[in-house]
């Protein structure tokens, strides 16, 4: 009988490949093989509390190679997290709490949503970065309330992603010394051995990104691992530890081949491998004396918890105002200060959204002084610096403008990151048409249900000379099919206000989407625009004879062609839509006033392409748009040449008042 380290290292084996076998379904090869990095992780190294997962000084753990869920799910069992067995039985299955992938916020003790490879590494930097600025902000002499480390764990398919090199490479440059990198190098893949596509010196290029690596001979030895955590504390710098596992551990007829990657061991396979291994033939056994191993840990960790709260009840009365302070940042809740301010909905003369979603961030800063964030590289374009907030560094751990560099993919992802620590509101910002290399980040943040906000500026053809590689067609479309996802693109100063408030209040990611040149400002325009769509101008009569919709840029045309049509004897009324999502989810009643059924004949106009716009015009409508690429040429220009004008339509509006008669 192996002695007690080595039997719940098997344990977590064994249990993790019954849960695929009962399945038929899953990835058993790689939590055989992780199985002692991961317990000298979870049972020598991080503090946790299983009794309250939301402990805010708890270590956080990211698997990133998702895919390998079934080591989280029997870790999370065996150290006494809400998981019981017969959840660990319903792995894959219809309303489990044991998805394919773990999901934050359906299992306790999951930190984040991961299985798009990569995404969970540059999660694990939104963390630690997160943990630097808390610090910075709370703590105290002798009151180190904020501090904790952040741990990853990720294999060879991660490491390939673009985004974890983006991320890594950020990480190394802002020196997150509690961030620590766990590599599964295992050398298998789905289509084989690894140096078929990927040969490279990956210590070589962390250390080139300036992280520590610490090399171990044997992934399979967790007393080497668990030294190797213990050494990443020393450090300065961010840790890549190097793994080398045998993927499908145990299993002798499989183990080493991808064959044990993504499918089921096999019953006889399984049962050869638990009786080598030292288990029981009966699936889903765990021996009381794994339980009591696995419980001792998570009692170390209740007690730290219990230290952690002694402390902060000694701080919360030495610092008061910080306490109130702290209770405030991790709340997320919006006061009377900000939902009720008239001075956030003050905008004069004619400007760029993009600006004017600057003075917003600004305002708000002032107002929420846990607003952090910045851009890729962009900044002065987008409008996303925070006066007089400082620069996030590696020396400035207190600055609230952090700067990303050209690296949209893992902008997304740390920021979904920060989201999920706590404590802080986090923004970020590029041009629109980059997105598209955002876009998976994008959607996790939907996924989970996390408040970032996307600012998303030069958002058509607006971009004008910079042609068509950097003139966003089909992006709106696209982000509008995200669930969960709100897109506000508005009009003017007022609906950017409405905008900011839906992403500061809703609970849910916002993309503010953003013009370049210079827009009116309405007198008719405000608080409406929270209902995602509202009469901007209306008619004279109380059934107009067409409707007239436009979001962004595209309403001044919309109320530019409304006196055209009065000069026809045509009453229409101009309706602004700076966000579908919250107009869908208004009542009947309200869109029964903004769009009478009665009212057929109906045009839409916006510089994106038109498919969205046919819930709205219908069949016997037109939606006015661009379905093909821009080109380089003055904004003004390129709005005439391609009929983003007032006289457009009008002349559509013509047409179908003329067919409805």
């Amino acid at each position: 009988m192996p002695d007690i380290h080595e039997q719940t290292i098997n344990t977590i084996r064994i249990l993790s490949a019954d849960m695929v076998q009962k399945a038929k379904s899953g990835h058993p090869g790689a939590p055989m093989g992780m199985a002692p990095l991961a317990y000298a992780l979870w049972n020598e190294t991080m503090s946790f509390s299983p009794k309250n997962p939301e402990w805010k000084n708890r270590d956080r753990f990211v698997l990133s190679s998702g895919h390998a869920s079934a080591l989280l799910y029997s870790l999370l069992h065996l150290y006494g997290y809400a998981l019981t067995m017969d959840d660990l039985k319903q792995f894959r299955q219809w309303q489990s709490k044991t998805p394919g992938h773990p999901e934050h916020g359906l299992t306790a003790g999951v930190e984040t949503t991961t299985g798009p490879l990569g995404q969970g590494i540059a999660n694990a930097v939104g963390f630690a970065i997160a943990e630097t600025m808390l610090a910075a902000h709370f703590n105290r002499e002798g009151f180190p309330i904020v501090d904790h480390r952040t741990y990853a764990i990720c294999g060879d398919g991660c490491m390939m992603e673009g985004v974890s090199s983006e991320a890594a490479s950020l990480a190394g440059t802002l020196k997150l010394s509690k961030l620590t990198l766990i590599y599964d190098d295992n050398e298998i893949s789905i289509e084989g051995n690894t140096d078929i596509a990927f040969r490279e010196d990956v210590p070589a290029r962390f250390a080139a990104y300036g992280w520590d690596v610490i090399k171990v001979k044997d992934g399979n030895d967790w007393q080497e691992v668990r030294a190797a955590l213990e050494q990443a504390k020393t450090t300065d710098r961010p840790t890549l530890i190097v793994c080398p596992t045998l993927i499908g551990f145990g299993c002798d007829a499989k183990a080493g081949t991808p064959g044990v990657h993504g499918e089921p061991l096999g019953e006889d396979n399984l049962l050869a491998a638990a009786r080598k291994l030292g288990m029981p033939d009966e699936p889903f056994t765990v021996a009381d004396e794994v339980y009591a191993n696995c419980r001792a840990a998570a009692d170390r960790g209740a007690q730290k918890e219990a230290e952690w709260d002694q402390l902060f009840a000694a701080y919360a009365e030495q610092y008061p105002d910080l306490k109130k302070e702290w209770d405030a940042w991790f709340s997320q809740e919006v006061g009377d200060e900000v939902t009720l301010n008239d001075k956030l909905w003050q905008f004069e003369g004619k400007q760029a959204t993009r600006a004017t979603s600057g003075e917003m961030i600004n305002r708000l800063a002032k107002l929420l002084p846990n607003l952090v964030g910045g851009s890729a590289d962009l900044a002065p374009s987008n409008n996303t610096y925070l006066k007089d907030g400082g620069d996030y560094s590696a020396e400035n751990r207190a600055g609230r403008n952090l700067h990303f560099g050209v690296r949209e993919h893992a902008m997304a992802a740390i920021c979904n990151g920060i989201a999920l620590h706590g404590g802080l509101r986090v923004f970020c910002g590029t041009f629109f048409v980059f997105s598209d290399y955002m876009k998976h980040a994008m959607r996790l943040s939907a996924i989970m249900k996390l408040p970032v906000t996307y600012v998303l500026t030069h958002d058509s053809i607006g971009v004008g000379e910079d042609g068509m590689t950097h003139e966003p067609i089909e992006q709106l479309a696209g982000l509008r099919a995200i669930p969960d996802l709100r897109v506000f693109r508005p009009a003017d100063g007022k609906e950017t206000t409405a905008g900011w408030l839906t992403a500061l209040t809703m609970g849910l990611p916002t993309a503010l989407v953003l013009t370049r040149q210079n827009l009116p400002q309405y007198e008719n325009s405000g608080v409406d625009a929270l209902r995602g769509g509202y009469v901007l101008s209306d008619s004279s009569k109380p059934t107009p004879d067409v409707l007239l919709m436009a979001s962004g840029s595209e309403v001044e045309q919309a109320v530019e062609a409304q006196a055209l049509l009065a000069q026809d004897g045509i009453d229409a009324r101009v309706i602004s839509m700076p966000c579908m999502e919250l107009y869908d989810r208004q009542s009947d009643e309200y869109q029964e006033q903004v769009m009478p059924n009665a009212v057929r004949a109906r045009v839409s106009l916006e510089a994106g392409h038109t498919m969205p716009w046919y819930n709205y015009v219908g069949l016997d409508g037109e939606a006015l748009g661009i379905n093909h690429y821009g080109a380089s040429a003055p904004a003004a220009i390129l709005f005439k040449e391609f009929g983003f004008t007032a006289e457009a339509m009008a002349d559509a509006a013509r047409r179908v008042t003329k067919r409805q008669k």
